[in-house]
């Protein structure tokens, strides 16, 4: 069933975003749905077991998130912008490789942990091992937001990790 519905929802994509409706076209659309479908089954369709409501209610936690992480990346932007624009901005700028650990379980939340810190402005993650985040910071303000305030993990665990946060 999560398959079949998989690939539905991957070769109406395919379609609506190609726009072509011929043979060629919509046989690559469903052979490319069909390979990520099959080969994606255990990233897709690892808990089946979740109810409705608990598909709804993290998808809803999820939207938050995004909301929240689109507002950083704007405060992000605004902040790059000064200290590339102002001769306070420029003094301020201190690139620095920073390494920390993340209290993060699961490999999903630290994939989209190590995402939304690189799509912050001023900030890339290099490296992931394990546990250890290595990530290059254009400041002091964006490196103390990393080590200090944590704000952006939480918000990751509490969307992807809900049973760790809330114990």
């Amino acid at each position: 069933m999560y398959p079949l519905l998989a690939f539905c929802l991957l070769f109406a994509t395919w379609a609506a975003f190609s726009a072509k409706f011929d043979a060629f076209h919509l046989g690559l659309g469903a052979l490319s749905a069909a390979l990520v479908t099959v080969f994606s089954q255990d990233l897709l369709f690892e808990d089946r077991k979740k109810s409705l409501g608990a598909r709804a209610s993290e998808a809803g936690r999820f939207l938050g998130y995004v909301f929240w992480l689109l507002w950083q990346v704007a405060l992000a932007n605004v902040h790059v912008f000064k200290l590339a624009m102002t001769s306070a901005g420029r003094a301020e700028m201190a690139p620095r490789v920073i390494r920390f650990k993340t209290s993060l379980k699961t490999d999903f939340a630290k994939f989209v942990f190590a995402n939304s810190i690189t799509l912050t402005p001023g900030t890339v993650t290099i490296r992931v091992e394990g546990d250890d985040f290595v990530v290059h910071a254009i400041s002091e303000a964006v490196t103390e937001d990393l080590l200090e305030a944590r704000e952006m993990e939480g918000r990751v665990a509490a969307v992807f990790e809900p049973e760790e946060a809330a114990a």
